[in-house]
């Protein structure tokens, strides 16, 4: 068993190369992460223009109090024949290019339309709703970084730019093994009333996915050495990252840590963690694919998944995960479980007037089995080796999982 803290450095360590890369249509492209960086080639906007319905004037002839109008400026139009001279307007609709000379904008309310005069009921500062040149962003300027995860606003950021086809990041392959005797499949029927459903590969499933990786689900396998031998092989051909639920303690039928070792001969960086829960995690890597062995009950599997298999799933996404913790002030008191483990407890984590608020109201007590408890606005309580029971309105770490 080695400490939390010291499984960190060694999942740190390990040698990982992001995976290749692709071009996406653009509409495609949303969630991917980009593998370029996107900058701007030009001024936007290019010239100056109207942000909204007016006359476009010299600002300066507003105190003439009556101008001359010399026709319109629809949106669209080339406006390199219309120039505005002095004591003279130009009527101009939003997103039209200000005629030259032009400098200001007085809305259409601001003035009474004489017939082919305007007169100024209400003046504007000379400048007024005319968007300057690079007023959205201006050439050379850095708008999306390399490595952003491609939500609705970057997108539409592409589209101005005219990018049909960004280069995005191939999602990293993590195929899901099941394994033992009791596990069920989705759908199946029970005819033993000791069989259990496999949830594990649907909960890890939505973390994949949620985390910009493609899921290769790999079903379950009974607790047979030769089976979970063709299977495990099977997965690391089909993904990049291997992960597997249950077959990792000290039991007669746990047989996932000796294939691990000695039929697919990977490199164990590390096995057994002084962790609560999810102790007896394994992982070890072969080239730059990466096993990674979970415990089977349903809680231990998704907290160790958090802790585990994101660092590594990011980093193949040539970026990397940062645990979203928050301090936040624990309403009721916590008996620590153990005195010598990092320990990850489920809670009710919330936000009000600025502050994150921590308790365990409907939490259930037992083992690690209660998957239950990471419904609703959940956290993990995260309290080191060498913390003891936290009192209430104490300040404590938790770590976001929603």
């Amino acid at each position: 068993m080695i400490t939390f803290d010291e499984s960190m450095e060694k999942i740190e360590a390990l040698e990982i190369e992001a995976v290749g890369v692709q071009k996406l249509y653009l509409p495609d492209a949303l969630g991917r992460v980009l593998a370029e960086e996107i900058k701007a080639e030009e001024n936007s906007p290019a010239y100056p223009t109207a942000a909204m319905d007016g006359y476009a004037v010299i600002g300066e002839d507003q105190r003439l109090g009556e101008l001359e109008v010399l026709g319109d400026n629809a949106a669209g139009t080339d406006t390199a024949g219309l120039r505005v001279a002095p004591g003279t307007a130009i009527k101009t609709f939003t997103g039209s290019l200000m005629p030259q000379n032009a400098d200001t904008l007085i809305p259409i309310e601001n003035v009474t339309d004489l017939g082919g005069r305007i007169r100024i009921d209400e003046p504007v500062p000379v400048g007024f709703s005319v968007r300057p040149v690079g007023e959205n962003y201006q050439k050379g300027e850095v708008l999306i970084p390399r490595g952003a995860t491609l939500g609705f606003a970057e997108i539409g950021v592409m589209a101005s730019l005219n990018i049909v086809a960004p280069l995005v990041v191939q999602r990293p392959k993590v195929a899901i093994l099941a394994t033992g005797s009791e596990v069920l499949e989705l759908g199946e029927c029970s005819d033993n009333p000791a069989q259990i459903r496999s949830s594990n590969n649907y909960t890890l499933e939505a973390l994949v996915k949620l985390h910009g990786g493609e899921a290769v689900q790999m079903g379950s396998v009974h607790d047979d050495r030769a089976a979970i031998t063709f299977a495990m092989k099977e997965a690391l051909r089909s993904a990049d990252v291997v992960v597997t639920t249950g077959g990792v303690s000290v039991g007669d039928y746990d047989f996932v840590k000796d294939v691990v070792r000695d039929e697919l001969g990977c490199a164990v960086a590390f096995k057994g963690v002084l962790i609560k829960p999810g102790q007896h995690i394994m992982v070890a890597q072969k080239g730059n694919k990466f096993i990674v062995a979970l415990p089977g009950f349903a809680y231990s599997s998704t907290v160790t998944f958090i802790l585990y298999v994101l660092p590594i799933l990011y980093r193949l996404q040539g970026r990397e995960w940062t645990p979203p913790i928050v301090s936040a002030r624990l309403l009721d008191g916590y008996k620590k479980k153990t005195k010598n483990k990092t320990e990850f407890a489920a809670c009710n984590l919330r936000l009000e007037d600025g502050e994150y608020l921590c308790d365990f109201q409907g939490k259930r007590s037992g083992s690690s089995a209660i998957m239950t408890n990471m419904l609703g606005d959940a956290g993990l309580l995260w309290l080191d080796a060498d913390e003891g029971d936290k009192e209430p309105g104490e300040r404590v770490r938790v770590l976001r999982v929603k």
